[in-house]
């Protein structure tokens, strides 16, 4: 007989999300200085968006493999919890060597370990409240995470600027060299990561998988067995996408086409791949193993799920937009300066990490109205006005004209963000079933990913031929993006309203 899942206490819940304050903080350094980081190492402006692949490619691979794997991990510090822990150990290693890398290709790679190892960290946490908490609590846990994500990335987003202006530290540095301030920023963030990781090791406990599966729901919209598989062509599939990954690439090579298509052939090829395995697999009935697993659970995920993709993708289309041209937006059309040794392109510099301090800050209070605005409308209506107050945001920056004025548009930006981490799981969480939270959160994490891969690749591309390489325009991208997410939203039909 299915077990309904006790309730937690605050303490209990706000014990299980308090790692998230730790991620954010490295999750915040990353987006708010790695840019700022390779610019001052010699990347030009068009170089930026693929030396960023780094960080959504090792998402694409590694959580869901963390996830299958935490799914089926069970030990003496439990089932998520190894993961959180290693994860955190390497992050909190790669944050102190990051500001100090000598050269642009030290530091990209640097950036593609920490972003590894904070997905080892983060892939865990999502599933872990699905594990920990019932269906009337998840809402709750998610709300949890995002503030703590929001009170993290405040701090971490300001560091920089505070080492600066309340600690005395320089912002500047000679030509190649990382400033002591965000050398600084980035000790104190791995720091409070590892300790905050740490604390959420210790404080919370585990069901272990025999008590899982009488906790489990009986209303998943998936087979949870192998005998219950069904055949699917992946033979089909695999030669869609070897043709459009071929033809790219062809072209790419024939008419000496920019750089950054490539990875979007090499991409679709990848994917071809991908299928003509899981396609011998099938045919071999060799069907038990992750891999296969794994490429048939993204086959067969819940219709919600497949809904919920379309958001996600131009939801994260956005923000990769935001994260990787708001520093070089900032400082060429509102501090007119490209030169990333002056005191103005550092100012500005700074400046927008209290951008991103402050859009996380209301992002923080946006998670205590959210629920609220749910119960007015709810939850697809709710992230459809998250979603366009973001589009308008991002598209105000062409028309500020005083970068003082740039926290108003963070009010928008702060609400949609903390409405992309909570209402699409919030919506989707009751569509899996507990023996696969972990992979189905990895898989979900493809339409994350994936729209930040495309970016790397066409963004730069769009700048260059479109609009002069005037970086302005990619956060007007971002905010018409947001719009189509926007409207996506409407269509996801949930188990609850």
């Amino acid at each position: 007989m299915q077990q309904q899942k006790p309730n937690l206490s605050f303490w209990q819940i706000w014990n299980m999300c308090f790692g998230f304050l730790g991620i954010q903080f490295g999750f915040a350094l990353q987006n708010g200085n790695v840019s700022r980081i390779f610019q001052t190492l010699g990347a030009s402006v068009d170089d930026i968006p693929i030396l960023w692949v780094a960080a959504p490619l090792t998402g694409l691979i590694v959580q869901p493999i963390v996830g299958y794997w935490s799914d089926k991990t069970w030990g003496r510090l439990g089932r998520r919890r190894p993961f959180f822990l290693y994860g955190a150990i390497l992050t909190t290693l790669s944050l102190f060597i990051m500001p100090n890398s000598p050269t642009l290709w030290i530091a990209a790679g640097v950036l593609w370990i920490m972003d590894a190892s904070i997905n080892v960290t983060m892939e865990p946490f999502r599933a872990l409240v699905g594990d920990n908490l019932n269906e009337k609590q998840r809402a709750t846990g998610y709300s949890m995470q995002s503030f703590f994500i929001g009170v993290g990335a405040v701090v971490a987003s300001a560091l920089p600027w505070m080492m600066t202006n309340w600690f005395g530290i320089s912002n500047t540095a000679s030509e190649g060299q990382i400033p002591e301030s965000v050398k600084y920023a980035f000790y104190f963030g791995g720091a409070i990561l590892f300790v905050a990781v740490t604390w959420t090791v210790i404080k919370t406990k585990e069901y272990s998988p025999t008590q899982l599966a009488k906790f489990d729901s009986d209303n998943s919209e998936l087979p949870l067995d192998n005998a219950s598989l069904k055949v699917i062509n992946f033979a089909k599939g695999a030669l869609v996408f070897a043709l459009l990954g071929g033809g790219l690439l062809g072209c790419v090579v024939a008419l000496e086409l920019e750089k950054e298509l490539y990875l979007l052939a090499a991409l679709l090829l990848s994917f071809a791949l991908v299928q003509l395995i899981a396609g011998f697999l099938q045919n071999k009935q060799r069907v038990s193993g992750g891999f296969y697993q794994v490429v048939y659970d993204v086959f067969t995920m819940p219709k919600t799920m497949q809904q919920l993709a379309v958001v996600q993708f131009f939801s994260w289309f956005s923000l990769f937009a935001m994260w990787i041209y708001t520093t070089s937006a900032v400082t060429s059309f509102h501090y007119a300066t490209t030169d990333v040794t002056s005191k103005a392109y550092n100012d500005g510099a700074d400046w927008v990490g209290v951008l991103f301090a402050a859009y996380n800050g209301f992002a923080a209070l946006a998670a205590i109205a959210i629920p609220v605005i749910v119960k007015r409308v709810g939850l697809a209506w709710a992230h459809c006005i998250n979603l366009l107050l973001g589009a308008g945001a991002l598209i105000s920056f062409m028309f500020i004209q005083q970068p003082q004025l740039l926290w108003l548009p963070m009010i928008g930006v702060g609400f949609a963000w903390a409405s992309i981490l909570s209402l699409p799981y919030a919506m989707l969480s009751n569509s899996l079933p507990s023996n696969k939270m972990g992979v189905f959160m990895g898989i979900f994490n493809f339409f994350i990913v994936i729209p930040q891969l495309l970016a790397a690749s066409i963004l730069g591309l769009i700048l260059r031929h479109l609009f002069d390489n005037q970086p302005i325009y990619a956060l007007v991208i971002g905010g018409v993006s947001f719009i189509f997410a926007a409207v996506s939203v409407l269509r996801v039909k949930t188990h609850s309203a």
